[in-house]
């Protein structure tokens, strides 16, 4: 991978300007079903509407067993206005109820067990092992990672599942820890999915912009 320590030692350079994703200032706590929970509620939602219903949530119950004892009502009225907060309701209540029956309350440590938990895709799983356990055997990918190193030209693929099984091909193992959230925080501040800041970008001249068609 050409420039990669350049380009890594430069995103952990700037990185200190950024405002943390969510989910590792969650994840600070090692704590898995909040880092579970917490990267649930941020499918197809902003970093800053989930950091808030995420906040809201934990302080009325962090642990399976007090989720279940709120209504549906009540955890909607939490979460919301997460992106679908109706569905992911139901969902948090199913695998609550899935946690406390088969995994005595803990949430299971491979990415087959977690798979098993409706709703929890590879993403999810691989940040759950990643930034709640500190298991590094994955890098999580999500729309940030996905088109970052796309552009970058690290990988040439189509959706984050193909990304991150790619990514592990080619990037070498020292930086899987911190890669999802170095590119997620500089997605969201500079490398936009629709419309990238270039003028301000740090590795702009080690990226040849592939599938760049507009810019500032």
């Amino acid at each position: 991978m050409q420039n990669i320590d350049t380009i890594i030692k430069i995103l952990k350079a700037n990185h200190k300007t950024f405002k943390k994703p969510i989910v590792t200032e969650i994840s600070e706590e090692r704590n898995p079903f909040k880092v579970l929970i917490s990267c649930l509620l941020s499918l197809r939602t902003r970093d800053e509407v989930t950091e808030k219903a995420s906040l809201r949530l934990f302080n009325i119950a962090d642990k399976p067993e007090e989720l279940l004892k709120l209504s549906n009502k009540k955890i909607e009225s939490l979460i919301y206005p997460v992106s679908f907060y109706k569905v992911k309701t139901k969902r948090i209540k199913e695998i609550c109820n899935v946690l406390i029956n088969k995994y005595n309350s803990k949430v299971p440590n491979t990415l087959e067990e977690l798979l098993k938990l409706k709703g929890v895709g590879r993403k999810t799983a691989a940040i759950t092992l990643v930034y709640g356990f500190g298991i590094d055997n994955y890098i999580p990918v999500d729309v940030h990672v996905h088109v970052m190193a796309n552009r970058l030209g690290w990988v040439k693929t189509k959706n984050a599942d193909e990304t991150m099984d790619a990514l592990m091909k080619v990037i070498h193992k020292k930086y899987w820890y911190d890669l999802n959230d170095l590119l997620v925080a500089y997605g969201q501040n500079i490398c936009l999915t629709r419309s990238p800041i270039c003028s301000k970008c740090k590795i702009a001249k080690f990226c040849p912009r592939i599938g760049v068609t507009q810019s500032r």
